[in-house]
This record gives structure tokens, C-alpha cells and sequence, in this order.
């Protein structure tokens, strides 16, 4: 479902003459390819699934996050901007990301329903977090509070 939308999306901006949106789609496609051609590498015909996808797209935004601070400390802000818009472009095809209580409350609820009491069970929380919210959360910032929560 998500492939036939960054699909369509391309096509869209092909029509439109949107050279930003043209580019990171093109970008996040070939990623998608070399993604699929492991996959099937690896006895997947189906190549990645959708939280997969997902889940490289939320890489795609932290490079260009990392390559934004760069650029701005470097003093080409006219690159930084370039990463700004692919980001924009990119979280487009992203659910809307869960922030402050929302992933304070999911956090819990799934320490919760697993069960998990210490800091042994973190690997298995940050498992199941990535499996039920692949691309709705930053799961760095996750980590620190599943940590906390755990301690």
C-alpha cells in the first residue's frame, strides 16, 4: 500500500514539476530496491513489508537530520535547507509521530502487557515497541524512557 503511494506520489510530482518532492522520492525508492533485493536474498519474494519501510524512511530523516547540523556548523545553510525539504517530503508518507504523553502512555502499556519488571526485559520492550509503532516514534528517545521506566 505504501509503495503504490510514493508510486503515485512521483508520478504527481513529475507532473508538477516538484524537483525537491522528484528527488526524494527517487531517493527513497532506490532505497526501497536495495532493501527489497536483500530481503529476497535472504528467502523474502515479497521483498520488505510496510513497517520495514517505515522504518528505513524514519533512518532516511535521522542522516538528513545528522547532515543538517553538519552543514549548518560548516555554514551551508543552503544545504541544510535542501535536507530540511527532503525531510518534509519524506514525513509526508509518515504516520503522525508519537511525542510526550502519547509515547509515555504507549511506553507503559506495553511494559504493561508484556510484563516486563527490569532493565533485562529492555531488549524485549524496545522489540515490541518497534513492532506495533514502526514509524511513529523516534525509538532513541524511546530507549531513554523505557530505561527510566525499568530502572
Amino acid at each position: 500500500m505504501l509503495r503504490s503511494q510514493l508510486s503515485q506520489a512521483l508520478k504527481d510530482a513529475l507532473k508538477a514539476k516538484d524537483s525537491v518532492s522528484v528527488r526524494t522520492l527517487r531517493l527513497i525508492l532506490a532505497a526501497l530496491k536495495d532493501r527489497d533485493i536483500s530481503a529476497r536474498g535472504n528467502g523474502s519474494t515479497d521483498g520488505i513489508d510496510d513497517a520495514q519501510l517505515l522504518a528505513m524512511m524514519q533512518s532516511m530523516i535521522k542522516q538528513r537530520n545528522e547532515s543538517i547540523r553538519l552543514y549548518e556548523e560548516g555554514g551551508r545553510c543552503e544545504l541544510a535547507e535542501s535536507e530540511r525539504d527532503e525531510i518534509g517530503v519524506i514525513q509526508r508518507f509518515l504516520p503522525p509521530a508519537l511525542e510526550g504523553a502519547a509515547l509515555d502512555s504507549a511506553i507503559t502499556t506495553v511494559i504493561t502487557e508484556i510484563g516486563a519488571r527490569d532493565i533485562k526485559d529492555m531488549g524485549r520492550t524496545m522489540a515490541e515497541l518497534k513492532q506495533r509503532f514502526p514509524g511513529q516514534m523516534d525509538f532513541s528517545k524511546a530507549s531513554g524512557k523505557v530505561r527510566e521506566a525499568l530502572v
